[in-house]
């Protein structure tokens, strides 16, 4: 079953699971997929925990536990989700130590009420690292304005980071040059940098949903579904200049790993196109693709893997984009959107989540 998944981390994809539950931990399941299915990480969000939570009893015990000791909604909304991220990383340990701390990596994502707030998310992502304590934690830092200093600081101590929610070019340059500061500060510091990890998760399926939406709109149905692919191909070539820059070099030079690009949201939302679109299409080295199980099995099953699927894409990437501008698009205004959006979507999961909380903890009090 898992042929295609080797082929695909043979042309130097990391296959991460986009998903963690305390049912998949203890049940075995993840360490199956590590052990069957080539997964050599694991990424969480929000909407994971809040969905994880809602389902079976998995977490009553703890709960229970929590719900005696009398701690509050937001403790508790902190002490489960990193049960789960520290145990996930005691599975995916051997991968890491494996990899030389390439993979092997667990993402949790601070509280996103912090996002469009510097101090408050440097500060929380500090005490994620610490509450953890495990070395193959990526702390999620989402790529908003205000996140971007926050992502400097963090890794200048030290700490590695998976940015996450990043929609536009813009702001993926800016990401780039946030985490080169990092480690600038970091190697400053004393901090050994080849220690430090850091990917860059860019989204796809979303950037094809709200520019298809316009499209439909604008009459324009020939130039849907293409958009996320090609914003993601314009992503890789904007890291590969950026790490071909004399700053990257000295960085390099000191022992720092680049900032690898993530390909994220990579379910397709649209039923008519293929489970595997966004695997396949980004096939290039150096990247992580963090997959939903459903595309984790279709791609296993069915995905078409033959070998780099970006190298020689730019001129196509940039003349569709230029189609898209004529026919209508406002690309600004689309990342802008689907930004906004994400964070949104992410704190009504916490908050989903923090009632769901409430709710459990006065039952079992």
């Amino acid at each position: 079953m898992s042929d295609n998944l080797k082929k695909l981390s043979d042309e130097g994809v990391s296959i991460w699971l986009d998903d963690v539950s305390r049912e998949r931990l203890r049940s075995g399941n993840l360490a199956d997929l590590v052990r069957n299915s080539h997964v050599v990480g694991v990424t969480s969000n929000p909407t994971i925990f809040a969905n994880a939570l809602s389902k079976g009893d998995a977490y009553d015990e703890q709960l229970r536990e929590l719900a005696v000791r009398g701690v509050s909604v937001e403790e508790a909304s902190r002490a489960i989700p990193t049960y789960d991220i520290r145990w996930a990383c005691d599975v995916l340990r051997p991968v890491y130590d494996r990899t030389d701390g390439v993979d092997g990596r667990v993402s949790i994502e601070v509280d996103p009420r912090l996002a469009r707030k510097t101090e408050a998310t440097i500060a929380e992502a500090k005490a994620l690292w610490w509450q953890v304590d495990r070395p193959n934690l990526l702390i999620k830092i989402p790529a908003t304005a205000e996140g971007l200093p926050a992502i400097t600081a963090v890794l200048a101590e030290g700490i590695s980071v998976n940015v996450t929610l990043i929609f536009s070019l813009e702001r993926y340059g800016q990401v780039i040059d946030a985490f080169f500061a990092g480690l600038e500060q970091a190697h400053a510091n004393g901090h050994d940098v080849n220690k430090i990890e850091s990917v860059a998760s860019f989204f796809v399926s979303r950037v094809d949903t709200e520019i298809d939406k316009r499209l439909e709109k604008l009459g324009k149905p020939e130039l849907k579904s293409k958009a996320g692919v090609a914003n993601a191909r314009l992503a890789y070539e904007l890291y590969e200049q950026k790490f071909a820059s004399d700053r990257w070099k000295a960085l390099a030079d000191a022992g720092a790993r680049p900032q690898r690009p993530l390909w994220a949201s990579t379910g397709v939302k649209d039923p008519s196109l293929p489970a595997t679109l966004y695997v396949t299409e980004l096939v290039a080295p150096g990247t992580v693709n963090t997959m939903p199980e459903a595309t984790l099995k279709a791609t296993a099953e069915g995905g078409d893997i033959n070998g780099d699927a970006i190298a020689g894409s730019y001129p196509a990437a940039h003349a569709l984009f230029a189609e898209l501008k004529a026919a209508g698009v406002d690309y600004d205004d689309v990342v802008r959107v689907l930004e906004d959006e994400g964070v949104d979507k992410f704190e009504v999961s916490w908050n989903q989540l923090l009632d769901t909380l409430k709710t459990e903890l006065e039952a079992k009090a």
